[in-house]
């Protein structure tokens, strides 16, 4: 099996679009710090506003937010914690990350990772369909390796440069704030569910980008089971682009009806129980993280199902 992804590996590297999405994912991930740079020096012209004025402004919307009755648990547990550090960073005059920081960036790197999910689609749908668009599929199945090792090795390759760019998009991330904005003043606070204490931000943004990697987990995987099924990569790439855009619209127009507790979509995003911006709030991690290992059989399912029994000669 490890010659196999080790084949598959440098089949992937060897390929020019596997260097150049690596190469645009860098390129965005800079572009956007610049961006933000020159936004952001261009809309604070002549505005004096303290972090005092602003920790001041979160609180009163924090305690704002708590009075609402319809919160969830997940909710209510995180705009306590949002309050309770505010509060603390008032009474002893502890400021937060500057916006335009390298350590904001880096707790902010795993909003990037839409970009990774983009590139783990097109690989997913393309690392099979290509050998049937291609031809060199009857080439492979000539080799004494069953049809399972085969595919799975070529999941497993999709799923590493998932992580690898991933990676990337936080190393990134953080030498683009490093470059445009410096390292900033401020410390990093947590709730630990009684008092607030100093934290490390490296080990939270770790946290959020794999809480955010389950997206690009489970829709690259979705993507995969496409290329595999229909062998054609542009079917599997748009339609899996498709959902990965509509999904969470779809999640706000059934959230009124139960069958949304079990959609894809709606439990993709697992930071949702870590930020409090929760579409449908009657859920919860172990239901999320069951119906994504639920979905992940079904696809894969379907893949070795299909690829097994597909007549290749054809």
């Amino acid at each position: 099996m490890l010659k196999l992804i080790q084949n598959e590996w440098m089949k992937l590297w060897s390929k020019k679009a596997s260097w150049i999405m690596v190469a645009l994912l860098v390129v965005i991930l800079f572009g956007s710090a610049a961006i933000t740079k020159w936004v952001n020096s261009t809309a604070n012209e002549g505005i004096d506003e303290s972090w005092q004025d602003i920790v001041a402004a979160q609180l009163e919307n924090n305690q704002a937010m708590l009075m609402d009755p319809n919160l969830s648990e997940p909710q209510k547990d995180y705009y306590e914690g949002q309050t309770a550090i505010a509060q603390y960073r008032l009474d002893n005059e502890v400021p937060p990350f500057e916006f335009t920081s390298m350590q904001q960036s880096v707790l902010d790197a795993h909003m990037m990772l839409s970009i990774v999910t983009l590139f783990t689609v097109i690989v997913g749908a393309g690392i099979m369909a290509s050998e049937f668009s291609q031809g060199t599929i009857k080439m492979l199945l000539t080799r004494p390796v069953k049809r399972w090792k085969i595919l799975t090795s070529k999941y497993i390759t999709t799923m590493i440069y998932a992580v690898l760019l991933a990676v990337i998009t936080l190393l990134a991330s953080a030498l683009a704030g490093l470059i445009f904005y410096g390292i900033g003043d401020g410390t990093f606070l947590v709730w630990n569910g009684s008092e607030v204490a100093e934290g490390s931000y490296w080990l939270e943004a770790i946290k959020l980008s794999a809480l955010s990697f389950a997206s690009v987990w489970i829709i690259g995987t979705f993507a995969f089971m496409l290329g595999t099924v229909f062998r054609s990569s542009s079917l599997a790439i748009g339609l899996s682009i498709f959902l990965m855009f509509t999904g969470i619209q779809i999640v706000f127009l059934l959230s009124n009806y139960e069958i949304v507790k079990y959609y894809l979509f709606t439990h993709t995003d697992l930071t949702q129980y870590y930020t409090g911006f929760m579409p449908v709030p009657d859920i919860t991690m172990t239901l999320s993280v069951i119906v994504l290992i639920v979905y992940f059989l079904v696809f894969m399912a379907v893949s070795y199902w299909t690829f097994g029994r597909r007549d290749v000669a054809a």
